[in-house]
Order: C-alpha cells, then sequence, then structure tokens
C-alpha cells in the first residue's frame, strides 16, 4: 500500500540559474575519463593498459573485492593515460575516443523468463552492476545480498537539481526493463517517491510502489524516503538506484549494449544560458559548459549538486554518478562586519538578523562563502529543525568523532549516507564538515564489523 508522506523539517535553498527545460546535445569530447573516487571503497584492478585499444562497454577494470564485477569505458578508444596518486593509486583514467564508437554487445534474453541469476550476471560483466546502491554503508551493492527493498527517489529538492521527468521524457520503455529486471532481487517491493503521481514519467510504470513525498529538501533524497517508509535495521540492507541510471541498465537489457549517455543539467548564477545538454559520462565539462557561456572569472565549478557535489576545473569529466553541474560565484571575498549588521540577501535557518523567512519564495545568488570558520562544535538545536530522519543527528556526528561503534550504530548510522547531512553542514554554525565525518564513520563501521 502507497503511502503519502509529508515532511515538515527541512529548507529549501532557492537560487538563481535553475536550468531551463531546453535540451542541446554537447560537442563530443576528445578525452572521457572515470574518476576511481566515484567507485568508494572499490581497490582496482586494471585490465587494459596504456595504448590499450577499447570498445564502449569494454571492462577497464574490476574490483579486487569481487573480481566478477567490472567497470567499463564509456566510450570506444585508446586508453591514454592512468594517473596515479601517492603509493600508485590509481586516481583517474582517461581514454582517448574514437571519431567513430562502436560497441562490445552482449546477449539479450527474454526478461519475462530470464533469471535472476542471468540478469545478475548480465549487469557485472556489463558494468552496469556499479549504478545500484546499498545502504548500509552507502556503497557499490554486494552482488551476493538480498535486499529487503529497492527504493528510487523520482524527483529531487536539491538546490539547482536537474528535473528528473524532463530528463526522462520519451525513457518509459527502458525504465519499465530495468524495473522488472530489479524486481528479481527482491522479495520486497520496489519503492518509488514521486512529487507529483500524475505528471511523473513513473506514473504508468508497474511493478512499483508509488509513494507521494511532500515538503522542503530534504524529500527529494532516497534517504528520507527510506526512512518515512521501511526503515533499515542492523542485518538488512536496501539497494537504491537513480532513474537515468535505471535508463542505462534498461537500454542494455534491451539492446545488450551499454549506452552511458546521459541528460546533464548545467545551472547557476553563473552561467549565462543554464539548460540541459545531452552528453556521457566521462565528458570534459568544458564541452558544454563555454557553449552556454559564463559571466563571471571569479566562480567555482561543481561536478553534482551545490551541497553534495565535487570541485572541478573547467577542463575536468563528468562523474559517473552525476546529472547536474553548477557553475556559482566564487566566495573568497569577505564583508566588513558582516556578522553585525541585518542580512537580506542571503539564506539562514535563524530569524537573528536575517530575513529570507519573509519571502520563501525568493530567489537568491549564493557563493561558496562559509561566512565563517572553523570552531568548536557547539549544541544548538538548530540540526533537528532542517533534519527530517528519526534521528539524532548532533549525537550521531559525536558518535563517529570518536570513534564509538556502539554509539554509531544505536544512533542509526546503518540508515544514512553523507548526503543526507548536507543540509546540516550547510546551516551549521561551527563550519563542521558533517558530510565527511558521516563517511569516514560509515568506513570505520563497515572495516570493524562489515
Amino acid at each position: 500500500m502507497s503511502k503519502d508522506i509529508r515532511i515538515k523539517k527541512g529548507l529549501n535553498l532557492n537560487l538563481v540559474g535553475a536550468a531551463e527545460q531546453t535540451t542541446t546535445k554537447s560537442v563530443s569530447s576528445n578525452v572521457y575519463a572515470l574518476y576511481l573516487d566515484d567507485f568508494h571503497g572499490i581497490t582496482p584492478k586494471m585490465l587494459v593498459r596504456e595504448g590499450g585499444e577499447v570498445k564502449a562497454g569494454e571492462p577497464l577494470f574490476y574490483n579486487k573485492g569481487n573480481e566478477e564485477m567490472l567497470f567499463v569505458s564509456p566510450v570506444s578508444g585508446e586508453l591514454v593515460e592512468i594517473v596515479r596518486g601517492a603509493r600508485r593509486r590509481i586516481l583517474t583514467i582517461k581514454i582517448l575516443a574514437d571519431k567513430e564508437q562502436q560497441y562490445l554487445e552482449h546477449k539479450t534474453f527474454d526478461l519475462s523468463s530470464a533469471e535472476a541469476a542471468d540478469i545478475k550476471k548480465l549487469l557485472l560483466v556489463s558494468g552496469c552492476w556499479p549504478f545500484i546502491k546499498q545502504r548500509p554503508y552507502d556503497v557499490i551493492a554486494n552482488p551476493d545480498a538480498t535486499p529487503k527493498a529497492i527504493f528510487i527517489s523520482g524527483f529531487s529538492t536539491s538546490p539547482l537539481a536537474a528535473d528528473v521527468d524532463y530528463q526522462l521524457k520519451g525513457k518509459e520503455k527502458e525504465l519499465q526493463a530495468a524495473i522488472n529486471a530489479l524486481a528479481k532481487f527482491t522479495p520486497g517491493k520496489i519503492h518509488v517517491g514521486v512529487s507529483n503521481a500524475q505528471s511523473s514519467v513513473f506514473s504508468g510504470i508497474e511493478g512499483v510502489e508509488k509513494n507521494m513525498v511532500s515538503g522542503p529538501h530534504p524529500a527529494g533524497l532516497v534517504g528520507t524516503q527510506i526512512n518515512k517508509i521501511n526503515p533499515i535495521n542492523k542485518g538488512e540492507t536496501v539497494w537504491t538506484i537513480s532513474p537515468q541510471d535505471l535508463v542505462i541498465i534498461g537500454e542494455l537489457l534491451l539492446t545488450g549494449k551499454f549506452n552511458a549517455e546521459r541528460t546533464v543539467a548545467l545551472a547557476g548564477s553563473c552561467v549565462k544560458k543554464p539548460k540541459y545538454y545531452t552528453t556521457k559520462i566521462g565528458a570534459e565539462i568544458s564541452t558544454f559548459l563555454y557553449a552556454s557561456g559564463v559571466n563571471d572569472d571569479n566562480f567555482r565549478l561543481i561536478n553534482g549538486d551545490v551541497l553534495t557535489g565535487s570541485t572541478v576545473k573547467p577542463d575536468g569529466y563528468l562523474g559517473f554518478y552525476n546529472t547536474t553541474v553548477c557553475a556559482i560565484p566564487e566566495g573568497d571575498d569577505y564583508e566588513l562586519f558582516g556578522w553585525n549588521k541585518p542580512v537580506f540577501n542571503k539564506v539562514s535557518s535563524t530569524r537573528a538578523l536575517t530575513f529570507s523567512w519573509l519571502n520563501k519564495n525568493k530567489k537568491y545568488n549564493l557563493d561558496t562563502n562559509t561566512n565563517g570558520e572553523h570552531r568548536a562544535f557547539v549544541v544548538t538545536g538548530r540540526y533537528e529543525e532542517v533534519f527530517p530522519l528519526d534521528i539524532y543527528p548532533l549525537q550521531l556526528l559525536k558518535a563517529c568523532m570518536v570513534k564509538d561503534l556502539d554509539e554509531m550504530e544505536q544512533l542509526g548510522l546503518y540508515e544514512v549516507a553523507p548526503e543526507d547531512f548536507s543540509l546540516t553542514e550547510f546551516i551549521c554554525i561551527s563550519k563542521q564538515p558533517h558530510q565527511k565525518i558521516i563517511r569516514e564513520g560509515l568506513d570505520l563501521l563497515y572495516q570493524e564489523i562489515g
């Protein structure tokens, strides 16, 4: 039975520069790249050396922890560089793309009669398995585990986030194929959170339980929906997957080809013409950034949304999971006595000298300035006002900082991912790196308990 979930705790960040709903095909990138940091917890073992030729969908490396889990090239071409860091750790893999793309083809089969083991094997060898993540630990799903449910968030409430329905328009066939395949992996339900059941691209999809979710950010985060629909207890596992990744899986099942194409929202106040671009995973961001133009020389480019993304240079590459790229002003200037005068052009969760609460629909042109420095971690009660999960956020953060495994378990670390703390990090008056703290806590818990 579907649920009507209304999120009351949270905070919407209405920023200038949302992408207009027009789509342009980006210029083909000369070089494509995979960032190994995108695959958290994976120890790569290369299958192709520098100078080797690969097809689109051909394996580049495998996971040392599970040799069946392959990671593939988004395009055909020559592997021109393996960028390494300290202790020869692989950081980035770069492929010089062919002008005419060639695809590695896999065998297709009838999904209605296919066994779960056959579908799982195809997803592993085709490079599509990394799209499936699991909780606890927010890592690529363990193929040997059986999830109690699968969760998909069919909309996003993140600042400047892409419109999921617009991105997936016309992809209903691929979505249905992917849903039919994933249903064979769980004895439970596939839950899809939607903000509008009538206009959602998932309205005609069968085999899912649609849950109406309303309210401010983080209503669109899958972690919020898990907490309100089917919380995770110790020993349980759920899988999560994003809608655009479903499309890639569905196309593989229907055609036998790994098509790394994405519709990316280029947004932000520093972009002259923010809109959508059709590109591929790992493409050079400059291929579509400068097509829209930038109106400020001093800006920060973010690979992802403004709360959870990572800083990247214009000659950087689109992340494996990212569907949004944002350009906002760099906050490297400081206001004299900025803490001691009324503030009208910033968003705040408090009413002390700030007035964003008077007009909740107003759009702001925020920069990256943290408006303060790192300081003592104090108790304010502010986190609970924007944190809708049934978890004590401050206590969990401090348990992670002191590495108290028992407290981390009891306070609900199994249920969360770093992105669930992006909003508390934004409003934190102590300027603590909440997402980093949670990530380190999850890694410690995984290492000690598994």
